[in-house]
């Protein structure tokens, strides 16, 4: 992503660093699994949650009949709200009255089926019109007469956008067809009060982002604070947070660079993954009625997945990462009343009036035109510079040794900084040797750029020369 920002350095180089995003528990985790937890991890719970992993072990004490009634509840729950909410919205946007019959019935008396839930922002790449790419094979998914399958959707899309609202159009059109009638539904005016409702009451959230568009998806971290499986193709959050028995995910790499056959292939994966393995998980049942697989999967995703997506974790690892150096460096700048900066600044003030003037006087380096560089034996390379008014610890030289794909150096292999080794006069001479320990064709450059003990990072003063 910004691998174009600094020329002259590679993305293992670059300074910009990265937060995954998280969430509140507090705000995110319904009222009933927080009376859990605490009720067997006790009061410190929510104190300790982010520091100590442990915590979440205690998700062991719950009877798997404990967690399954918990969830049970959650979404009957939410399927009495959808219903008095749908009993408004459907004749306010003109539905038939049989399609609303049949939908609120269906809602009435099927609240135990597996129940996907899709909530979000429809912008495109988002690609809410996934599951709709071949309609027959969804009809068969949701119509499954042993075990039955409902899509939600709700959401909002940017009054400038028309393709989002298409997409918003298109989620009603299929509701409206005969085989989806209370099995896809769509609810609208998308809130707060809605989004928790949803994530605490379907049993998984599906995001079907296009790669690599997705910035993070907060959603899904909410999601399984609430006992909810996640269902996605590895990016953003999942693509750190998704472990092999704490839900489902589609692969991170794209198959195809034409889009359109790449939603294809999305969707028959989409279809075979809920057939093959989200519907037997979540209908095999023991003597008591409860799917002890999906709630072996509820408690992973608890213990390996929540503990890393939580607030606290987020703002500490903002505040070791960034904030606490770049308190340290404002205090070393301005100690001694700013003397350190006035200095750094009148360095750099410096190396701009010689930059351009700094010329390489000699190169002398084993020539491999002329005979292979035996394994074992040494790289060397010396150079002589007139570097002006700069000294030689102003600047460092390294020797680098890139990583070639295509035809294109595109990551450093390994790189080594000269050694200055004295004067020619008021030149002066570097030195760099470098063993051969590995066979093979190497490509190297040599970089010149400025050094100074206050420089934050490399990319700090973008003064870059390949020599």
């Amino acid at each position: 992503m910004f691998k174009d920002l600094y020329r002259g350095f590679f993305n293992s180089e670059l300074f910009i660093d990265y937060v995954t995003n998280a969430v509140h528990p507090k705000t995110w985790m319904c009222g009933d699994w927080q009376k859990a937890f605490l009720s067997v991890a006790g009061n410190e719970f929510f104190e300790h949650m982010h520091e100590n992993h442990d915590y979440w072990k205690f998700i062991d004490k719950l009877k798997p009949l404990s967690i399954w009634k918990l969830k049970t509840y959650q979404k009957h729950e939410l399927y009495d709200k959808l219903v008095e909410r749908l009993a408004k919205e459907m004749p306010q946007r003109q539905e038939l009255p049989n399609q609303i019959i049949h939908t609120l019935e269906e809602l009435n008396k099927t609240p135990e089926i597996l129940t996907i839930g899709f909530a979000r922002r429809f912008a495109t790449y988002k690609r809410a019109h996934l599951i709709f790419i071949d309609l027959k094979r969804l009809a068969s998914i949701v119509n499954n007469p042993q075990y039955p399958v409902r899509f939600i959707f709700s959401g909002k899309a940017h009054p400038s956008d028309k393709a989002g609202e298409d997409l918003i159009k298109r989620i009603i059109e299929v509701s409206r067809m005969p085989e989806f009638i209370g099995k896809i539904i769509f609810v609208e005016n998308y809130d707060t009060e809605l989004a928790k409702l949803l994530l605490k009451g379907v049993d998984v959230w599906l995001n079907t982002p296009t790669r690599p568009l997705e910035a993070s998806g907060t959603s899904g971290m909410k999601a399984v604070m609430n006992g909810t499986l996640n269902f996605s193709v590895l990016d953003g959050w999942w693509a750190e947070g998704y472990v092999p028995g704490g839900g489902w995910a589609l692969r991170q790499e794209n198959t195809y660079d034409d889009p359109n056959l790449q939603d294809q292939l999305d969707a028959e994966m989409i279809y075979s993954t809920i057939e093959d393995e989200i519907v037997p998980t979540f209908y095999e049942r023991d003597i008591e009625g409860v799917p002890q697989k999906w709630i072996e999967m509820i408690k992973n995703a608890y213990f390996h997945i929540a503990p890393h997506f939580i607030t606290k974790r987020m703002l500490l690892e903002y505040d070791n990462k960034f904030y606490k150096q770049l308190f340290e460096y404002y205090k070393t700048l301005s100690d001694n009343d700013y003397q350190n900066l006035f200095k750094f600044i009148s360095w750099k003030r410096k190396i701009y009036r010689n930059w351009d003037e700094i010329k390489l006087e000699n190169i002398e380096m084993f020539d491999s035109s002329k005979r292979h560089l035996p394994l074992g034996d040494k790289f060397y390379v010396k150079l002589l510079l007139d570097l002006k008014e700069l000294k030689p610890d102003d600047v460092i030289i390294e020797l680098i040794f890139g990583k070639k794909e295509e035809g294109r150096i595109v990551d450093i292999e390994f790189a080594k900084a000269f050694d200055f080794v004295g004067c020619e006069g008021s030149k002066s001479k570097y030195e760099c040797t470098i063993p051969m320990e590995q066979s093979g064709v190497y490509n190297f450059s040599i970089r010149l750029r400025p050094q100074h003990p206050l420089l934050a990072h490399k990319q700090d003063f973008y003064l870059v020369r390949w020599l």
